[in-house]
């Protein structure tokens, strides 16, 4: 059995979280990589999307589960994450059915 947890910063995973939600469509759109890239230094950027590149979705969701656990966010940090989360679905003016439907998916998993 593969172990999922890491040892990422707040930032970078919220970084990754971020990523992975840019890919919901299979498109990261400028807008996207802009908003991403305002909320973190390049080095990270490049380091994160590394891992996330060799990720497969179910490895994403274990690795985004047991990080979340490990930082025992509370309710209103979790808030806060969907809150920047929807930010960036919208940064490219389009919210579409598969970014709506993976926002539910993730608030149901996330969500305590």
């Amino acid at each position: 059995m593969k172990d999922f947890n890491t040892n990422w910063t707040r930032n970078e995973f919220k970084a990754y979280i971020l990523l992975y939600c840019a890919n919901a469509d299979f498109i990261e759109t400028p807008e996207e990589i802009e908003m991403i890239k305002s909320k973190i230094d390049g080095d990270t950027y490049k380091s994160i999307h590394k891992d996330f590149d060799n990720d497969n979705d179910y490895q994403s969701l274990q690795k985004i589960l047991s990080t979340l656990k490990r930082f025992e966010y509370s309710e209103a940090e979790i808030d806060v994450l969907f809150g920047k989360i929807k930010d960036l679905f919208l940064a490219d003016g389009e919210y579409g059915t598969v970014e709506q439907n993976l926002y539910l998916g993730l608030k149901h998993l996330l969500s305590k």
